[in-house]
């Protein structure tokens, strides 16, 4: 016996896209689920739709769906940031976690996703001397019985937004240590694979942080691959490792090709 096999038209597949990308800038988000009970697809045909909108600029994926996109990607509140995929930014402290030994130098920035690193450190103990400019992150280790863990602040202009400290002193600050590794996330990856913040202060701590460590992790969870901000870091392809949560196979080769790129 032969198999049937269902070719889609093209031009019925474009139709249903434009109807997609009508329905984003009407109700400004859709799921995977939605499209699949409206237009009767597979979840695979769905997400790629998805994939070619947001590919067109007319789309940001997310976990789950899409939403309209803006120019750049606004910028939120640490508390905000610290409710907003927390399991995935659990998992990937876990991740980062496991590169840690005794006795290293690390940077943490002042992303939510550090934050949730910072606190598997004070739980468990771990002796690691610690370089941060995020005052979230000062209070969770100070909070630690363990003495060996040495905390080192970076001082400067204080970011009620992100609880951090920014600057040219921050920046000098960063610049009068050396790190095994630092940790860091971003705001969004630019399609030419340079990594963004929405501050340019933010992102010139960042970029410090980069330049005075020898390994460089770049924690991203799905809702960044397409995000965008305002203020360029690096190239992506200067990080060591990324450790990643929630990324479609599409977006990670994605990822996998700008940083060899």
């Amino acid at each position: 016996m032969g198999v049937d096999t269902v070719v889609e038209l093209p031009a019925l597949s474009e139709a249903r896209r434009t109807q997609i990308a009508e329905l984003l800038q009407a109700s400004g988000a859709v799921t995977v689920a939605e499209l699949q009970e409206r237009f009767g697809v597979s979840p695979m045909t769905a997400r790629r739709d998805l994939t070619i909108l947001a590919d067109r600029g007319v789309a940001r994926r997310t976990h789950g769906g899409a939403v309209r996109p803006s120019i750049a990607a606004g910028e939120d509140s640490f508390a905000h940031r610290l409710r907003e995929h927390s399991e995935a930014k659990s998992r990937l402290a876990e991740a980062a976690y496991a590169l840690l030994e005794p006795g290293q130098t690390v940077f943490l920035d002042a992303s939510s996703t550090t934050y949730y690193l910072a606190r598997l450190i004070t739980l468990r103990q771990l002796a690691l001397r610690v370089v941060t400019n995020s005052l979230p992150v000062l209070h969770e280790l100070s909070g630690s019985e363990a003495s060996d863990i040495e905390v080192i602040a970076i001082g400067g202009t204080f970011r009620r937004l992100t609880s951090s400290y920014v600057g040219p002193s921050a920046v000098r600050a960063v610049r009068d240590h050396f790190a095994d590794s630092a940790f860091l996330s971003v705001t969004g990856i630019a399609p030419s694979g340079v990594m963004t913040d929405a501050d340019a202060l933010e992102a010139e701590v960042k970029r410090a942080m980069l330049e005075q460590s020898e390994h460089r992790v770049l924690l991203l969870d799905g809702s960044k691959v397409t995000a965008r901000g305002r203020q360029a870091i690096a190239p992506l392809k200067t990080i060591t490792r990324i450790l990643a949560e929630e990324l479609t196979p599409e977006e990670a080769e994605r990822l996998a090709q700008l940083k060899r790129s």
